[in-house]
Order: C-alpha cells, then structure tokens, then sequence
C-alpha cells in the first residue's frame, strides 16, 4: 500500500507542557491506523497539529512523499485532510445542510443554492451513513449520536483521502457502532487512510491494521495489530512510573460522610453504591463516556436522576438542584472551570463570594469589608498569584482560576467536594500546589471525590479507586492493591 501521511518527530509545547515530544506515525492507503494512548497522553494535539489547529514547534508533515505546511482546517480539507472530533465542531442552531456545506452551499454550476444543499444532503447522509432524516432539521434537535452521524457525512462528503477518527463510538449505541464500522470499511475499499482513535480496545481486534501506542508525547511502539495483544497494549499504555509532583501523604481516615445508592439514569447509569470517608480522596477511575461525571452530577442534582439515594452524615437528601446539594455542604467543581466553574468576567473576590452571598449580608445589604477580608484571606490560604482581588479571573492562569474556585466552595464550609478533573489544563508546578490544597482539605475532614482520566494522578492521590464502566462501577480498589493494569483491566471489561 502507498505511504499516504507521514508525520516526522512532530514536537509541541504549551506553556509549562511538553504535549509532543518527537512523534511520528504515518498512515498507507486503505489502511487503519489505530492510535491509542491514555487520556492527555498527547492525541488531540497531534491531531489538532495535522488539522493546521495547531502549528508544530518542530518536524514535518509528508503528504504523498512532499514536505506540506498545513496552514489551518479550510487548507487541511483541501489537501483531503478530514477530523470526526470527539467534540463535535456543529453549529446547534443551524440546519443539517447548513451543517454538512458550512461555506460552500452552491449547486454543480458554482450558485449558492439552498434547495440544491437540502437534496445533496439529503442523498449524502442515507448514502454515507444510512441516516434518514429531514435535512432541514436544526442539529440541537438530534441525539450527540445523529450528530456524530452528521458530522461523518461532512467529512466524507468532502471526498478526504485521510480521515482521523476521534473516539467516534463514545456517544454511540452498539447498532450505530455497527453502522459506522461498515462506513470505515467502504472508506478503506475506496483507499482511504484512515488514522483511529479509541481507549476502546474490544473494538480495534474489527477494524485495525496496525496500531501505535503513545505515551507522554512520544511513540512507544508501532505494530501489526495481529501481533499484539490487550495486556501488551495496556501495559506499553500505562508503562511509567509515578513522578514526584505527587505529594508524600499519610492520611488519617475517619467514619463515612457521603453514601449513595441505586443511582440510576435510563440505560446510561446503573450505580449501586458509592461512599467516601472524613479526610479520604476517593478516585473515581474510567474511560472516556464510562458515566463518571455523569453520576456525580446526577448526584448533585444538576442532571435528572429516575433513581438516587443519597446520605450525608447519616442524614437522607434527594438534592434536586444544585442549590440543595451546596446548602448541604457537598460541593462540586466541574471539569470545565471556564464553561460552568468561574465566572470569569468576574473579579477574584466575587468569583470567592458569589456561593456565599447571605454570609456577607446584613438587612439585604452586602458587607463590603467582611467579602474582602474573606477574599484576600482565601488569596493568602491557597497562595492565589493575583495582583489584587479585584482582578478579573479571564486573567488568571489555569492554575490560579482553579485555586479560585477552591476558595468559593471553601467559603462555603464544605463537608463533600467534588473535583472533576481538577489538574486538566494546569502546568505542573499548579498540579503539585493544587494536590498539596487536597491533602491540607482531607486533614481538615472534608470528603473529596476526585474524578480523573490521568491514572498517575488518581494512584497518586487517591487512598480507594472506584472504576467505571459503561455506566456501572466495576471495581472498588484499595490504594495497596490499585495499579495502572488492574484499572484499565477493569475499565475496558479486560479481566482475563
């Protein structure tokens, strides 16, 4: 087969993040390339690198045997470059059509023409993925599934002769799994190359050819699919020890504070029991869609539940907002600090006070000078690198926007938090004051439930590891007998 992409010894760093280290990988015609690596093992910034997101610091890009510069998305389609992203890059409120021909909705003589884009993506999408449904429908109407759907109608109507898969079946039923692989199976008869994302390993034994594991940035190892096995994958994954950036800790774990039981959304989440102890981090373990952040914040009450139990310090709590669960003490910082954790418009002090506002008010008058002295206290505590507490939290650094929001829920005089991803986006120097604030949290006798897609960070931090699968909890690990293997074993259904 004809050499279709090859990437050579491709770097990138982000401020205080190496994400590529001198990767390469390359792709044949009517081949698939499975790619697979633990979650920030540096996947989307090669991918977003070969998209022309992102420029690379070093190394090259060879298409078809000639060095290519690949100047943003619009030049890598039209060097037949397509991305089926794990976050779908759609415009909600507009149509199907004017999703799949976004800035080029004209008919075979060059017009724009809108009844000409409805037929066209009408034919694509039965042709491309079988989906039959009205194409003037407005995306935010369909499941994540259809859009998925939708968005592979996009790329390959392009006519891409390398596509990357983004962990395309995380939102997708078996039956739509099954759709798509036969869509993957038409591209490779055509002679398309096609590089495969997945931390699903049940599936790549159906579609791949060939495979390379990477870790930290870098390739570990490329090979034939047919030579390699699940525990040899798994371990080449997963083969580092734990750096220092982890704090040596010795916690000293009291009674249970948290339990939930029965936790049921649908056919999504089937949970039958969750707790967690005074001073003790529970990791909360799983693969990308296993349902973790989904049951915690079913927990909480900022989704719908059909069933949940929960108790705090013995004392029952149905939590049907947010607002309930926060006037309990158990507080939740969501993955996404910038979308639903900061206000970042916001001043640090406000950001510190705004889940706090009856403590600083008198007569529905807020006092100033206590919300100040409260702000500058947590600035100081958790050493926030501010040049003022009126400072607008957009100008913060990651590390510092989190340190923020730590304050806020603090203020609050928490008895459960919940960190989701807490280090996602943070250098390390933050990622090591941010596990030190854990542990002073846990000595304090505060609950924390940390979910995270880093293995070294939750064997790190973590005294118990619940793990995650398809909704359900698979496995509840004491730190002595949690390891990188055992986990992904559990997380992937991998247990012989």
């Amino acid at each position: 087969m004809a050499m279709l992409l090859e990437m050579r010894n491709i770097s990138k760093s982000f401020p205080g993040v190496k994400a590529l280290n001198g990767f390469s990988i390359d792709l044949k015609a009517g081949e698939v390339h499975a790619l697979v690596g633990e979650n920030g093992a540096g996947k989307s910034t090669l991918i977003k690198t070969l998209y022309g997101i992102h420029q690379p610091d070093g190394g090259e890009i060879v298409i078809d045997g000639v060095p290519t510069k690949i100047n943003g998305p619009a030049d890598a389609l039209s060097k037949g470059i397509g991305v089926v992203f794990q976050e779908l890059s759609v415009c909600p409120h507009l149509d199907i059509a004017n999703n799949i021909f976004l800035g080029c909705i004209k008919n075979k003589h060059g017009v724009i023409d809108d009844r000409f884009a409805h037929e066209e993506a009408a034919r694509l999408m039965e042709e491309a993925v079988g989906l039959r449904i009205p194409s003037d429908t407005p995306m935010k109407d369909l499941s994540i599934a259809d859009q998925q759907m939708v968005e592979i109608t996009k790329v390959t109507s392009k006519g891409c002769r390398i596509v990357v898969f983004d962990e395309p079946t995380s939102s997708l039923t078996e039956n739509e799994i099954e759709r798509l692989f036969k869509i993957i199976f038409a591209l490779k008869k055509k002679g398309v190359g096609i590089i495969y994302i997945s931390h699903r390993l049940e599936e790549l034994p159906v579609i791949a050819d060939r495979i390379t594991v990477m870790r930290d940035g870098t390739r570990v190892k490329t090979m034939d699919y047919k030579d390699t096995n699940d525990n040899e994958i798994i371990s080449l994954m997963v083969g580092r020890e734990l750096s220092n950036i982890y704090p040596t800790y010795k916690r000293t774990i009291g009674e249970v504070v948290f339990e939930a039981d029965n936790i049921r959304q649908g056919t999504k989440l089937d949970v039958k029991h969750l707790d967690v102890r005074k001073g003790e981090i529970l990791g909360i373990a799983g693969l990308v869609g296993a349902g973790r952040t989904e049951t915690l914040r079913a927990l909480f009450g900022a989704d719908e539940a059909d069933e949940k139990h929960v108790k705090i310090e013995g004392r029952e709590y149905t939590f049907k907002n947010p607002s309930e669960a926060i006037a309990a003490g158990f507080v939740y910082m969501t993955e996404n600090r910038k979308f639903d954790g900061a206000a970042l418009g916001l001043s640090v002090e406000e950001n510190i006070t705004m889940a706090s506002l009856r403590k600083f008010s008198k007569r529905g008058r807020m006092q100033e000078a206590k919300a100040k002295s409260n702000a500058q206290e947590y600035c100081k505590k958790l050493n926030i690198r501010t040049p003022s507490i009126d400072q607008k939290v957009m100008n913060l650094s990651g590390g510092n926007q989190q340190k923020v929001i730590i304050g806020k829920w603090l203020t609050r005089t928490a008895k459960v938090m919940v960190f989701d991803e807490p280090t996602r986006g943070i250098d390390v120097g933050a990622k090591y004051e941010i596990y030190s604030l854990m542990n002073d949290l846990s000595d304090q006798g505060i609950a924390i439930i940390m979910i995270s897609s880093d293995l070294p960070e939750i064997l790190g931090m973590s005294d118990r590891v619940a793990v995650f699968k398809d909704g359900r909890v698979t496995a509840v690990l004491d730190r002595k007998d949690a390891d990188s293997e055992t986990i992904m074993k559990y997380a992937t259904g991998k247990l012989s």
